[in-house]
């Protein structure tokens, strides 16, 4: 079992920056792929970003440039630095791992880019 903590959510200005982190805690071995998802009120779950154990990125067209997710593997923690953060950025930010191909979720961190 893999349990997610995320951090770091909150309400913002537009064009300011938000820094997400995420904890895998459990008895863990190893995770594969960590990452985030966010879903707006009303749209589906979308992926924003994705990194392999080793260092490999993807992200979502809407936010390259503008976020960055890193990993630190000794900690089993993700983090999304978020910059030039615009309305449309609003969600609920889902922490995800995928650990020997199960899928794990953590419980969503909201974050509000409003003026």
């Amino acid at each position: 079992q893999v349990q997610l903590v995320e951090s770091g959510g909150g309400l913002v200005q537009p064009g300011e920056s938000l820094r997400l982190s995420c904890a895998a805690s459990g008895r863990i071995f190893s995770i594969n792929a960590m990452g985030w998802y966010r879903q707006a009120p009303g749209k589906q779950r979308d992926l924003v970003a994705l990194i392999s154990s080793g260092g490999s990125t993807n992200y979502a067209d809407s936010v390259k440039g503008r976020f960055t997710i890193s990993r630190d593997n000794a900690k089993n923690t993700v983090y999304l630095q978020m910059n030039s953060l615009k309305p449309e950025d609003t969600a609920v930010y889902y922490c995800y791992a995928d650990y020997y191909g199960m899928d794990y979720w953590g419980k969503g961190t909201l974050v509000t880019v409003s003026s």
